[in-house]
């Protein structure tokens, strides 16, 4: 079973860069101003103390002194974030960044604050933005590439990501994840032969890489070929993970594959038990139906399609099923 977790740490590695990638500008020359500078420094120490209203009001102070600084709207935004007002602070958020639309901090808190809100793609779009700027500071970062390679895999931007791969690949050529990425997006485009090509590079580079050992070994049961060398893969891959639930669906049905129904079934079985997956109940489907069981072979193919009702193989299966018998 095919799964990758795109988005895995890309809110904590924004977080990093919120407090990491500073612009060297980040005390613009306006705060030097005695006024703005000494409100400034006030509210500094008042939210270094908890007391936020304070710190709110110093800020502020500040601002009608340099009102134009893109850094102290972006420290007012903080502020109104730990005081969970989400509304003030994306306002501030877009001042720092109308400002200074090319540093990092703005866009990457203002997407953790829509993120908040489950307003995905907003948050998407600032993440980009911030990981593009960011990238203009550490041009050879390729943490910084990969996270934003992630999100374009996250909105299906298949051919944006293929480039951001690429280019981390031109930069460290034995980066093993760039690779398994890069399997996925090919996978995804079907172009086959670049999915073994990319996973065979991944797993070479890292032996002990259980997402891309799984990955092959399932394709390989996909393709109908190497079927034993996917076993052995896939085994090795829950050795890691003897709880991943994909991983114990790709094991299923390799069983299913080497016609070792009752073995497939109950891997499939403990597979369910761990994840809620459409392309479990598919398989356990598929297995029923070889044991002879029509009615459970029908069940699982309706729980498939509750939780993916586009899949026209399954489909396919209900109808044959309920209209043959088989």
């Amino acid at each position: 079973m095919v799964r990758v977790k795109y988005l895995n740490g890309v809110i904590c590695f924004c977080l990093t860069l919120a407090s990491s990638v500073l612009p060297a500008q980040a005390l613009d020359t306006h705060k030097e101003e005695t006024r703005s500078l000494s409100h400034y420094i006030v509210g500094v120490y008042c939210e270094g103390l908890g007391d936020l209203e304070g710190a709110v009001g110093e800020y502020q102070k500040s601002l009608e002194a340099d009102p134009g600084s893109s850094w102290l709207h972006l420290n007012l935004a903080l502020v109104f974030i730990q005081k969970d007002n989400p509304v003030l602070a994306i306002k501030e958020l877009k001042q720092s960044i109308e400002f200074a639309p090319e540093i990092v901090q703005p866009h990457a808190l203002l997407a953790l604050v829509y993120a908040a809100q489950d307003k995905a793609d907003l948050a998407d779009g600032e993440y980009i933005l911030a990981l593009q700027n960011a990238t203009k500071f550490e041009p050879e970062n390729i943490d910084i590439y990969k996270g934003l390679g992630a999100i374009y895999l996250q909105q299906k931007k298949l051919k944006q990501a293929e480039g951001i791969f690429k280019l981390i690949l031109n930069l460290a050529p034995a980066d093993a994840q760039a690779h398994f990425y890069l399997g996925s997006i090919y996978y995804n485009l079907e172009d086959y032969p670049s999915v073994e090509k990319e996973l065979k590079s991944a797993v070479k580079l890292k032996p002990d890489y259980p997402e891309a050992l799984n990955f092959l070994g399932y394709f390989y049961l996909q393709q109908g070929k190497n079927i034993d060398q996917a076993g052995l893969m896939i085994k090795r891959a829950l050795v890691f993970e003897p709880e991943n639930g994909a991983y114990l669906d790709s094991l299923g049905w390799f069983y299913y594959k080497k016609g070792s129904f009752q073995e497939a079934l109950s891997h499939l079985e403990r597979a369910a038990s761990f994840l809620t997956d459409p392309e479990i109940y598919d398989h356990l489907g598929d297995v029923f139906l070889k044991l002879g069981n029509l009615d459970s072979a029908k069940l699982n193919w309706e729980k498939s399609l509750k939780l993916d009702s586009q899949s026209a193989k399954v489909k396919a299966k209900l109808f044959k099923l309920t209209n043959h018998g088989q």
